[in-house]
């Protein structure tokens, strides 16, 4: 089992192995979520906001964009 102490400010460092493991490199963020009385450690992987688009023309898959262009004009 891994230990860390925890500072006056409640600050801990994380063993290089868990660091390694979670792959966090300095500036990133962690997170901590406590489930059943067990303490879950997880890297934050913040989301792009183009995430939300990804996947949204996986109809269209194939086609050239002239011909989507002038679909949409209606032509």
């Amino acid at each position: 089992m891994q230990t860390a102490k925890v500072t006056s400010k409640g600050q801990i460092t994380l063993p290089k192995n868990i660091r390694d493991t979670l792959g966090v490199h300095p500036g990133e963020s962690i997170g901590f979520e406590e489930k059943d009385g067990l303490i879950f450690v997880q890297k934050i992987v913040p989301r792009s906001p183009f995430d939300k688009w990804v996947g949204k023309l996986s109809h269209q898959r194939g086609k050239q964009t002239d011909d989507m262009i002038n679909e949409l004009r209606g032509e």
